[in-house]
């Protein structure tokens, strides 16, 4: 492998051994050695493919399908190097059972940092709280952030370029700091690793059942929810949330489990609508290219109210109004279909008089009315009104909070 990546595993090597290989000391040791040789000032990256398709001298590879792909470049019993490219990878809400540092040596990212507050365990794989945001920053190429092993690194990153490349100098596995929870926000934690055979097979039978159109199909899983836990319940309705609703019977079976479990259940519903919305961003990216684009998808996915996501496009573009900005993207991403346009993931009908332009005008309109700081106190056409409940109920969402 490239002897720059030799030098850095060497470097943080010797430089841990002196701190008595500590847990606690190696994020910021990671962080200085990455900062004093950036990885993205002395890597020729496509020199560094090259060498790698080309010379069989290389470090233990894993079997990881983390990254697209994942290259091992520096390989210790204690800790290793890995390369990581991302073509339209999104990273879920995460926290680590390892330490280190990450830098981005190719792209950028928005990357988002939160808390989870007033945890409860349900099960040893799964936890209700309430999770929050706590800050969230644009990741230019060159910058390090330290990873902190366990729930005080709760964390997700949202890669803008194609493709973003990072660089994670990371131990293998520090003890005690399991599991490594997934986030499903604003109230579940649940553990992604924990195989549970036997709700893998009742998934995988359901999937059976739709590709059939099963009559019963409803029925079955209302059964199966009235007499499942919560920890498997919840992963059911999660699993089964699309086809329910497509069936017009997610409500009931909803109601089924909120009943079931009570208190415990009360941040189910806004959790799995949030989880539907966050997937819907995440796969609208492998469609959008755009570096702008995709930051605006980025914001609407990690970013909670208005304000915070105007702020945000003002620290990038400062020299542009946010508003005009956020409706420059729409109107370049707004697309005609046969029943009308599309925005994202909201739908429109087509104008009355028939033509796309008109419709794609008023859509316009009933946007920045919407997000006029003082739109609540002006009066809306019946036209804007049906344009912002249609919005609002998208995966726009954001701007309307």
């Amino acid at each position: 492998m490239n002897s720059y990546f030799d030098k850095l595993g060497r470097t943080v090597l010797e430089r841990w051994q002196q701190q008595n290989f500590s847990l606690e000391a190696f994020p910021e040791l990671t962080r200085i050695a990455i900062d004093e040789a950036p990885p993205s000032e002395n890597v020729d990256l496509e020199e560094m493919i090259h060498e790698f398709l080309s010379n069989d001298d290389q470090p233990f590879q894993s079997q990881s399908g983390f990254g697209q792909p994942e290259l091992v470049a520096f390989n210790h019993p204690r800790f290793y190097i890995q390369i990581l490219f991302w073509l339209d990878g999104t990273t879920d809400i995460h926290q680590h059972e390892f330490s280190g540092a990450f830098h981005v040596m190719q792209g950028s990212s928005i990357h988002t940092e939160f808390v989870f507050e007033g945890a409860q365990s349900v099960t040893p794989h799964l936890r209700i709280g309430d999770l929050q945001m706590k800050e969230i920053e644009l990741l230019e190429t060159g910058c390090t952030i330290p990873i902190t092993s366990g729930r005080e690194c709760i964390h997700s990153l949202f890669h803008l370029d194609t493709p973003s490349v990072t660089v994670v100098i990371r131990t293998h596995h520090d003890p005690g700091t399991g599991p490594q929870y997934t986030y499903l926000p604003p109230h579940i934690a649940i553990d992604p690793i924990h195989a549970d055979a036997l709700t893998m097979r009742r998934k995988q039978l359901l999937d059976v059942l739709e590709t059939l159109d099963h009559p019963n199909y409803a029925t079955l899983v209302g059964e199966m929810i009235e007499s499942l836990d919560f920890e498997r319940g919840f992963t059911m309705l999660l699993h089964t949330m699309s086809r329910l609703q497509l069936l017009e019977e997610w409500e009931p079976i909803l109601a089924t489990f909120q009943k079931k479990h009570g208190e415990l259940a009360k941040g189910v519903p806004d959790t799995l609508a949030e989880s539907r919305r966050r997937e819907s961003i995440s796969q609208m990216r492998y469609h959008v290219e755009d570096p702008d684009h995709r930051f605006f998808l980025a914001l609407l996915m990690n970013v909670p109210t208005r304000k915070d996501i105007l702020a945000l496009i003002t620290e990038r573009f400062p020299d542009q109004s946010p508003i005009e900005t956020i409706l420059s993207w729409a109107g370049e991403l707004i697309e005609p279909t046969d029943f009308g346009l599309t925005l994202l993931d909201a739908a429109f009908p087509e104008a009355p008089d028939g033509t796309n332009e008109a419709q794609f005008d008023l859509l316009i309109d009933g946007l920045r009315h919407a997000m006029e700081e003082e739109s609540e106190s002006k009066i809306e056409t019946a036209e804007q009104s049906e344009i912002h409940a249609a919005l609002a109920g998208s995966c726009l969402r954001p701007l309307f909070l």
